[in-house]
C-alpha cells in the first residue's frame, strides 16, 4: 500500500469515459490534492486533512475514511431518507471519496437513497462500488451467484443509482454459496462481461472468512482486484494482518470494513441478530463500560484502531449526520492523550485476551440448516 501525502506533488490528471460518462483514473492532480478534487464542490480544507492511499493495483487513489452505505438502507435503525441523502453529501464535501453498497442492504433501498443523493455530487469526485449475490430477506432468494442473475442485478443496481458504471463491481459474501466452483466459474466470469461491456471497471469479492477470500483469488481465472474484508482488522480481531501480504503479491487490494465490528464496538452495542459469541459480545460490553468511566467513545477508539493499521481504506456506515461527523472527526483530531491512554488500557484488558477469536461459520450454518428445514425460518441472518 503506497500512502499519499497531500501537497506533494505526485502526477498529473488522466481522465476516460465509461458509456460516455467521465471518469476520474489518475493517480493525484498537480495540486497535491486527491484527482476526485472538485474546487467548487469540495471543502479544501478538509480534503487536505484526510490521508489518501493507492488501492492496490486499480487506478484509484482513495480516502482511507471511506463511507458505507449500508445504513442508507436502514439496516442498523430505522432512518430518515433526507438526512441520509445530506448525510452522503456531507462526507463527500469533506474528502471521502470512496462509497460501498450493495443490493442487499435494505434490499434495494440503500441504492436508491444512494442513488438520490448521488443527483447532487459531481460523479468525478468519488468512486463508487456495489455488488450482486446478496439479494432479498426470504431464505429461498437471498443468495443467487448465477451468471445471469448477477448480469441482470448490474443493471438494476445501476437502473437504482442512476448511473450508467460503477467503478467496482464485487461479488457479496461468498461464503454463502453452495461451494466456490460456482464463484469461479459463473460469477466472476459473469462480471467479467460486464467489465468488458463498460458498466464496470473493476472486480472485487467479499466474504468473512479470510482463508475463503485468499483461495478463491487463487483459483480465480478473472483478475480480482479487491477483496472487501469485515470485522476482521478492529480491535477483537486483527487476523486480516496475516493475510496483507498474500493479496499484496496477487495485486488484490484490501478494503477493510466495519471498524465497529457491527456495532459490538459501541456505547449502544450490537443488534440482536449479531452472530458473535457471548465471551466477544461481553468483552466489548465491559470495554464500552471503561470507556464511559474514562470519558471517552468506544467507538471512536475504534475507528482510530483501524485506520492506524496498513490499509488503504475502512469503510465506515451511518445515516446520522452527526455521527457522520463524529467519524470524520477521527481524521482530523487526533486522541488526546487520555483516549490513547485508555484505547492502549481496554486493549490489554478486553480485547487482547480474545486471542482474534471470530464467529466464522456460525452465520452459514444457520443459513444452510434453514435451507433444509432444520430451524425455523424467521431465523435472523445479518
Amino acid at each position: 500500500m503506497k500512502v499519499i501525502v497531500i501537497g506533494v506533488y505526485l502526477s498529473s490528471v488522466r481522465t476516460s469515459t465509461v458509456l460516455g460518462v467521465p471518469v476520474v483514473n489518475s493517480k493525484m492532480s498537480d495540486t497535491g490534492l486527491p484527482a476526485t478534487f472538485q474546487k467548487d464542490f469540495h471543502v479544501e480544507e478538509s480534503v487536505r486533512k484526510m490521508r489518501y492511499n493507492e488501492l492496490g493495483s486499480t487506478d484509484m487513489v482513495v480516502s482511507s475514511l471511506s463511507y458505507g452505505a449500508a445504513a442508507l438502507g436502514s439496516v442498523f435503525r430505522a432512518t430518515d431518507d433526507t438526512e441520509g441523502v445530506g448525510v452522503v453529501e456531507y462526507v463527500v464535501r469533506h474528502g471521502v471519496n470512496y462509497i460501498d453498497v450493495a443490493p442487499w442492504y435494505g434490499h434495494g433501498k440503500a441504492e436508491k437513497v444512494l442513488g438520490q443523493a448521488l443527483q447532487n455530487i459531481p460523479r468525478s469526485s468519488y468512486y463508487l462500488s456495489t455488488k450482486v449475490g446478496r439479494y432479498l430477506p426470504e431464505i429461498d432468494q437471498m443468495f443467487d451467484f448465477r451468471a445471469e442473475r448477477t448480469i441482470r442485478s448490474v443493471d438494476e443496481s445501476l437502473t437504482r443509482l442512476g448511473l450508467d458504471s460503477v467503478d467496482l463491481i464485487q461479488v457479496h459474501d461468498i461464503e454463502f454459496a453452495e461451494n466456490i466452483d460456482i464463484i469461479i466459474n459463473e460469477t466472476l466470469p459473469a462480471l467479467q462481461k460486464v467489465k468488458e461491456s463498460g458498466k464496470a471497471r473493476y472486480i472485487g469479492i467479499t466474504g468473512y472468512p479470510i482463508q475463503l477470500l485468499k483461495d478463491v483469488v487463487t483459483k480465480s481465472t478473472v483478475k480480482v482486484d479487491t477483496v472487501l474484508s469485515y470485522c476482521r482488522a478492529c480491535m477483537h480481531d486483527n487476523s486480516l494482518l496475516d493475510y496483507l501480504p498474500f493479496f499484496e503479491v496477487r495485486s488484490s487490494s484490501v478494503i477493510n470494513a466495519s471498524p465497529v465490528s457491527m456495532g459490538l464496538l459501541t456505547d449502544r452495542g450490537p443488534p440482536d441478530w449479531h452472530p458473535a459469541p457471548d465471551n466477544i459480545k461481553h468483552s466489548c460490553a465491559a470495554a464500552s463500560a471503561y470507556c464511559r468511566k474514562m470519558g471517552s467513545d468506544l467507538s471512536r477508539l475504534a475507528l482510530s484502531y483501524s485506520l492506524d493499521l496498513p490499509l488503504p481504506t475502512t469503510l465506515f456506515s451511518s445515516a446520522s449526520l452527526t455521527n457522520a461527523r463524529k467519524n470524520l472527526d477521527t481524521v482530523f483530531v487526533p486522541l488526546s492523550e487520555k483516549e490513547r491512554t485508555t484505547k492502549e488500557e481496554i486493549m490489554k484488558r478486553y480485547m487482547k485476551p480474545l486471542e482474534n477469536q471470530n464467529w466464522e461459520g456460525i452465520e452459514e450454518e444457520e443459513y444452510w440448516a434453514v435451507r433444509r428445514g432444520e430451524k425455523d425460518t424467521a431465523t435472523k441472518l445479518g
